[in-house]
């Protein structure tokens, strides 16, 4: 198994937590974002979208964050990262989809590179354009996982699922960019319980071969 990844990207960081979780092997594939490599021909042919992850697993190229979490879930069963009932299983998937889909995409690099190019922002207006849509984004999150009653440790219950793997990395971006992140007790305290397990701490970006 294979993963092209970038230490920085939440979205591949999401996927090394899955596969730690699930404790599976592969071997990371660094693809730099900074230095455009996600946009040369040899990766197109991996990934049309040039975005990062992308899995390799027996000799098929799988793309999407979620989606890849899911195809794991569904060929590796165990440890399961979805709970075994339906109605659980929505509300971790809407956990996930509202970091995925709501928040990461208004504030990923590609998102930053346009708005300061074409807006004319320096780096600290790029900087509130950031913290303003983390901020409304990780409100409704708080409100959603702490109005649910079904949150524990994690995101569902004393369970990691795909949820926590999506939260965490979020969390990451926001410290990175000194969000203020005391109105989010109830995130920041799920996010400090994931960082005691082995699968997240060796997923961070730190960690990575490409952050030297």
């Amino acid at each position: 198994m294979k993963l092209y990844t970038f230490f920085r990207s939440s979205a591949a960081f999401r996927m090394r937590i899955a596969l730690n979780c699930k404790g599976l092997a592969y071997e990371p594939l660094p693809v730099s974002l900074p230095e455009d490599e996600h946009k040369l021909a040899r990766y197109l042919t991996v990934h049309p979208q040039g975005l990062v992850p992308a899995l390799e697993d027996g000799g098929k190229i799988y793309v999407q964050s979620l989606a890849m979490m899911e195809y794991l879930e569904e060929t590796r069963p165990q440890p399961p990262l979805l709970p075994a009932n339906a109605e659980d299983r929505a509300y971790v998937r809407a956990v996930a989809q509202i970091i995925a889909c709501e928040i990461h995409p208004l504030n990923n690099l590609r998102t930053l590179r346009y708005v300061k190019k074409n807006y004319g922002l320096d780096e600290e207006g790029v900087n509130v354009w950031y913290r303003h849509w983390i901020a409304e984004g990780l409100n409704g999150l708080e409100v959603f996982i702490a109005s649910s009653k079904k949150h524990g440790k994690y995101c569902y219950r004393d369970q990691i699922t795909i949820a926590d793997c999506c939260l965490v990395p979020q969390v990451f971006n926001a410290q990175r960019y000194r969000c203020d992140l005391a109105p989010f007790p109830t995130i920041m305290a799920i996010f400090e319980e994931c960082m005691k397990l082995d699968a997240f701490i060796d997923a961070q970006p730190s960690k990575q071969p490409d952050a030297a």
